[in-house]
């Protein structure tokens, strides 16, 4: 009986971890003015999910990612500029937020290991080529 407790318990797990608090109001509203909407959800789609690492905010459905958009439409809704937003999010929640981090000294390898993979591929590839024809 123990079992059977304990295996229901672990198939209904996270059933008990959603969150039972209603999601901001702008969350999953849209703006009533379309051309801040637009700006809004594009701004929503270079902006990583810290919960989902994986998704922008504007495909996530954690909790966190609702905040975020509701942050990024309340302050766009206020009149602010979707750099100004953006900027405000790096400066909150680090660079790990953005898909596209600037360049900086801790992202500088992000930005070059792409270029040094590519010319070690090359180097490699002529190499292979070299002896072959000998």
């Amino acid at each position: 009986m123990r079992v059977l407790l304990t295996l229901a318990l672990l198939i209904a797990a996270p059933a008990f971890g959603q969150s039972r608090v209603p999601p901001p109001a702008l969350a999953d509203t849209q703006l009533a003015d379309p051309a801040q909407e637009r700006s809004a959800k594009a701004l929503m789609e270079t902006l990583r999910c810290l919960v989902c690492q994986g998704q922008s905010i504007a495909d996530s459905d954690a909790d966190m990612a609702a905040d975020m958009r509701a942050l990024v439409r309340q302050r766009i809704g206020a009149g602010e500029q979707p750099v100004a937003v953006r900027n405000w999010l790096i400066e909150r929640y680090g660079e790990y937020v953005s898909y596209d981090p600037p360049l900086s000294g801790a992202t500088g390898p992000l930005w070059l290991a792409p270029l040094v993979l590519l010319v070690i591929g090359g180097l490699l590839a002529r190499r292979s080529l070299k002896g072959r024809r000998r």
